[in-house]
């Protein structure tokens, strides 16, 4: 059953993480830097937080809290005026730390407690955590992609007023 719900949840962020590359591909280097207003995040402070956060949750999670001294939160906010190469490398970076931490994981580690923020946790409910704020945060990268490139789009998903062709294609595929 571990095993079972470990894949599952690894093929879960891998999709997510689809539905964000997939809008970071179409986008230039100022959009990642746009804002719609003092706000409101960039894409490039959204990955810098994401990123951030996975490296600190998932970096030595067993042996050391999960909030890394190291991490300055407030500061993923921040205007960075990173590159477009070094925002996805840093993000790649992120997505590697969680992949790898996930894959470490098996029926003898998987109720040993981590601690974020002093507080002591089981590994599963940091993982639903996780399950929960990185999709919230990729939703957001989707829709200022969506707002930057307006009739440029390219859905990550099921195109508008596509759901009946798309279903049609999966019930062949799958026949």
């Amino acid at each position: 059953m571990i095993e079972e719900y470990l894949n599952n949840i690894t093929k879960q962020f891998k999709s997510y993480k689809e539905v964000a590359d997939k809008t970071l591909n179409q986008l230039k280097e100022k959009d990642l830097h746009w804002k719609f207003n003092d706000e409101s995040n960039s894409i490039a402070s959204i990955i810098i937080h994401m990123s951030e956060n996975m490296l600190s949750r998932w970096t030595d999670f067993f042996t050391s809290d999960g909030e890394k001294k190291s991490r300055n939160r407030d500061q993923e906010f921040e205007s960075q005026n990173l590159s477009q190469q070094e925002l996805l490398d840093k993000w790649e970076n992120g997505w590697d730390c969680l992949f790898t931490a996930l894959s470490s994981l098996n029926q003898t580690n998987f109720n040993q407690p981590i601690y974020i923020r002093n507080k002591q946790h089981k590994l599963i409910e940091s993982i639903t955590r996780q399950i929960a704020h990185y999709p919230y945060h990729i939703g957001q990268i989707a829709y200022v992609g969506k707002m930057i490139l307006n009739t440029k789009w390219q859905t990550a998903s099921i195109a508008k007023g596509k759901s009946e062709e798309f279903m049609k294609q999966e019930f062949e595929k799958n026949s």
